[in-house]
């Protein structure tokens, strides 16, 4: 990877050795989590429908993946979430049947249902045609461009990424994300649609519903001849993930129960969902529906009645629970999703981060509050036996709390960092929710002095050619670091072999991206779309570049060099 790259794909796999000591018993609820692993035995399984056969392929992945049988060829329903898992699923799809890959069909922008796509380009000579809703692309590009550095910190924490494997149970809707194994395989939909779409393929009825959910592009496949329905993420065997802790923006709820109810409207007697097992006859079906937008209404009405009494985020997610007939559905067990996190996100989603508190509108910084918390308990000294304290009574969550403090005071030394990890470890370890318990332990696992991460995904030019031009351009924007420039006016233009320009001017502390022909350019740069894309992610150094004449600069080799390195 060379130093000039600015965009680096993070999928953050551990080379520490060491795993994490528990000390922590088993309780019954982690019991469960154990049990509902057996939700994802890895098989294919084949389901003879009305219409035809379906394929059903669950386990290798996070998601599953869904073949479903047509006159002279198949459609796939979500390609998994990499080229290796999509390898080793379309070897048995292929036993079942060989006919050739006619579409793919992606039910949202998620990588774990995006990223295995290439693999099916590459077997064979016909391209499947690409469909998603308009708007897949969009996300796609902002989660592989200038959010990827915190999303896959984060996620790699939630799905444990870097968790020995004897340490992760599950993710809550899969066994593992294989994101990693292979090169990212995200393929651009070539036909996409805004509200619905009715198309044949292979003599296969489709029909295809814009459905927002868990994102906002989500979509549903009604297949009638085949009486079946594939819901996407909206829907799955444990409480829905209203907001995830990997951090999203806000999930539309409402939308979510409207796209509920429509797809409850079809009555299907035969439900595919892209995680968990699927589930077969009309009534229980529907019985699942009507719980699980009822469960999500129940939230969101409760969360806003309380908001309207004045009640902040936090007592609110403290004072609502579901009703028993509820949350005692096997499809509302909070192995992902939980009810507190749920109402923390729709109170953000209708007022935003002020919770309506003056004390916390401006509240003391990080540090000076935690100056004040160490002079109450008496100085530095006293903190760190309360910290102490904490850990031996098994008082974790304030034990974390505390040990936050002394972070904020650059106290973190080695004693701290122990405690800490052991806070991290406790409670971890008893949650039954896979979410918190990867995430604590992955960042109990961090503290290890041993601990360091390969960075770097592999990416190949088929990915590279379904990454946008202009993905790289807002990269470049919110890697701009104004304290590595002079702060003169600035401009550097970009033209490009297949007719497209681009320019940034650096100006008052901002890169400005423009995608207009440009006068007075500091620097003008002439060369195609893919070789500029492979030096800003690391694939080629900048000076092989110029030197072979792939990347003409005007104005001087030194001043681009210097230019591309302000972005770092």
């Amino acid at each position: 990877m060379y130093k000039y790259a600015i965009l680096t794909f993070l999928i953050l796999t551990s080379c520490s050795k060491e795993n994490l000591e528990f000390n922590v018993p088993t309780t019954s609820e982690v019991e469960k989590l154990i049990k509902h692993s057996d939700e994802f035995n890895q098989e294919v399984i084949t389901f003879d429908t009305p219409g035809g056969k379906i394929h059903f392929a669950i386990g290798f992945g996070i998601a599953n993946s869904i073949m479903v049988e047509g006159q002279d060829g198949n459609i796939i329903i979500d390609a998994a979430d990499s080229r290796y898992d999509a390898e080793k699923i379309y070897e048995l799809f292929r036993k079942k049947n060989s006919n050739p890959v006619k579409a793919i069909i992606y039910t949202h922008n998620h990588g774990d249902h995006t990223f295995g796509a290439a693999y099916y380009l590459d077997i064979q000579d016909y391209k499947p045609q690409i469909i998603a809703h308009e708007d897949t692309d969009y996300y796609v590009q902002r989660i592989i461009g200038i959010l990827n550095p915190i999303i896959t910190q984060r996620s790699a924490r939630m799905f444990g990424t870097f968790l020995p494997e004897e340490e992760l149970i599950n993710v809550g809707i899969g066994p593992r994300l294989n994101v990693s194994k292979s090169p990212n395989g995200y393929v651009k939909p070539d036909l996409t649609f805004s509200d619905e779409l009715k198309i044949t393929i292979s003599g296969i009825e489709i029909e295809l519903y814009h459905a927002p959910g868990e994102t906002n592009d989500q979509i549903f496949v009604w297949l009638p001849k085949h009486k079946s329905l594939m819901p996407g993420d909206n829907i799955y065997k444990t409480f829905p993930n209203l907001y995830t802790i990997r951090g999203t923006t806000h999930r539309d709820v409402t939308g979510w129960i409207e796209s509920l109810d429509l797809m409850k409207s079809f009555y299907p007697e035969y439900l595919f969902p892209s995680h968990t097992r699927p589930v077969i006859g009309k009534n229980e079906i529907n019985n699942i529906f009507i719980t699980y937008r009822d469960a999500i209404q129940y939230i969101h009405d409760q969360t806003i009645r309380l908001m309207n009494a004045g009640y902040y985020p936090d007592e609110i997610s403290e004072m609502i629970e579901l009703p028993q007939n509820l949350s005692s559905s096997p499809f509302l067990y909070e192995f992902y999703g939980t009810v507190r996190w749920s109402v923390k996100s729709i109170f953000n989603g209708y007022l935003g981060w002020f919770n309506g508190n003056p004390a916390e509108l401006d509240p003391l910084s990080r540090k000076e509050k935690a100056k004040r918390i160490s002079k109450l308990a008496g100085g530095e000294n006293e903190l760190i036996k309360e910290l102490r304290l904490a850990v031996d009574k098994e008082d974790m969550q304030w034990a974390l709390e505390l040990s936050d403090y002394l972070i904020s005071l650059d106290l973190f030394n080695s004693e701290v960092k122990t405690l800490r990890q052991k806070a991290l470890i406790h409670e971890g370890a008893k949650s039954s929710n896979p979410n918190k318990r990867n995430y604590f332990l992955s960042s109990a696992l961090e503290l290890n002095d041993e601990f360091e991460l390969t960075n770097l995904m592999n990416i190949d030019d088929t990915f590279l050619n379904n990454l946008s031009i202009d993905t790289l351009f807002n990269v470049l924007s919110v890697r701009f670091n104004p304290e590595d420039h002079d702060g003169s006016l600035y401009k550097v233009c970009f033209n490009f072999s297949s007719g497209l320009v681009r320019s940034i001017t650096l100006r008052n502390g901002v890169a400005v991206i423009s995608n207009e022909a440009q006068n007075n350019c500091d620097l003008e740069v002439l060369t195609q779309e893919i070789e500029l894309k492979r030096v800003l992610t690391g694939l080629k150094n900048p000076v092989s570049s110029i030197s072979s004449g792939e990347i003409v600069v005007q104005g001087g080799n030194t001043e681009f060099l210097k230019f591309l390195a302000i972005f770092r």
